[in-house]
């Protein structure tokens, strides 16, 4: 019986331990700094909305540039907001685009399952939110 116990309590203390780990883990949030409105990871295809170091929406999934138009890393300001934009260059909608640098990569809604050329593509009502909250001025940091 005593060894039963032992075997249980052994057990029971290597699950605590892996959630501890994994809830620390958790805990660490979005690598950004406290200034980023939207911070993205890339190596985890995760984005956040943040407001002075706190996420108010995320991490949620996105898919990023392709290794032939790779989404630029650092931080940027959004420059300006098109619901309804067309590129012309790769033929094709970009709903509720936000878009943060001058080479025209944006957060927008499209495929979490195909790579873009450099926009970081969101789910419709990730696209949304995003392009609710975010104004033009605010701080994109784009972390690998």
């Amino acid at each position: 019986m005593n060894r039963k116990l032992t075997a249980t309590l052994a057990s029971i203390a290597a699950m605590a331990a892996t959630i501890g780990f994994s809830a620390t883990a958790e805990a660490a949030g979005p690598p950004c700094g406290a200034q980023a409105k939207a911070c993205l990871k890339l190596s985890a295809n995760t984005a956040w909305l943040m407001d002075n170091g706190k996420v108010t929406r995320g991490g949620v999934p996105v898919t990023v540039g392709k290794p032939k138009y790779p989404t630029p890393v650092g931080t940027f300001r959004v420059q300006y907001k098109d619901i309804d934009h067309y590129s012309k260059q790769f033929h094709g909608p970009m709903p509720y685009s936000v878009f943060f640098t001058n080479t025209g990569v944006a957060f927008h809604q499209g495929s979490l399952k195909v790579q873009s050329h450099g926009c970081v593509h969101l789910s419709h009502a990730d696209a949304v939110a995003f392009f609710n909250t975010l104004r033009p001025g605010d701080v994109v940091q784009v972390v690998r």
